[in-house]
């Protein structure tokens, strides 16, 4: 028998439903980390059959912060007018606004990063790493992890969620997937700073 509180607990850690949250729970006898575990997988693979369906409907969410001296424009995609005018679907917009403005994202995601920057980036940790001393043969693999990192910091949908930072953004995204039932996409944003010169952006 699985405690009220138990799915209270797992409900507001995930969002998911009260009857998933009960089934997670019966489903891994009660522990709650791997309950977690396996709604989010299913968050997932329910976020996986959504990818490919248009999304032209959604909103242009904006955050100002640090009293005006940064802000965000982000466009959020969903299907439907009637998911973009829910409070679950705007809080998305607004955390990802947030997110923008908290972390300075350069790109969206690892296939936006032009290869010119990918490969200045990787001779960096070359040069970095042959001048620490490591063995030739590891230089690849310390690289890779490096590149990782890199991509880790600079795209937003790798970044970890300031809110939850267990989650990366994209994680945050297939989450409301599930909950929202409609894929949801993040286009396109841009962040000013105060005093910013435009070739910094």
């Amino acid at each position: 028998m699985i405690e009220g509180n138990l799915v209270k607990e797992l409900r507001q850690r995930t969002g998911a439903g009260i009857m998933d949250c009960k089934r997670a729970l019966e489903d891994n006898e009660g522990n709650i980390e791997k309950a977690i575990e396996h709604l989010r997988k299913k968050g997932l693979a329910k976020a996986a059959k959504k990818a490919g369906r248009a999304t032209t409907e959604g909103l242009v969410g904006s955050y100002v912060h640090a009293g005006g001296k940064i802000g965000v424009l982000v466009e959020v995609n969903c299907e439907t007018d009637f998911v973009a005018r829910t409070e679950e679907f705007q809080t998305v917009v607004k955390d990802t606004a947030m997110q923008i403005a908290a972390a300075n994202p350069l790109y969206l995601n690892r296939d936006h990063v032009p290869p010119e920057v990918v490969q200045k980036e990787k001779d960096i940790l070359q040069t970095q790493a042959l001048e620490s001393g490591k063995p030739e043969k590891v230089i690849d693999r310390i690289v890779e992890g490096r590149l990782e990192k890199f991509f880790a910091d600079v795209c937003l949908l790798r970044q970890p969620f300031i809110k939850n930072p267990d989650l990366t953004m994209q994680d945050m995204l297939n989450e409301a997937i599930s909950r929202i039932g409609e894929n949801i996409a993040i286009r396109r944003f841009v962040r000013y700073q105060l005093g910013e010169a435009p070739e910094d952006q």
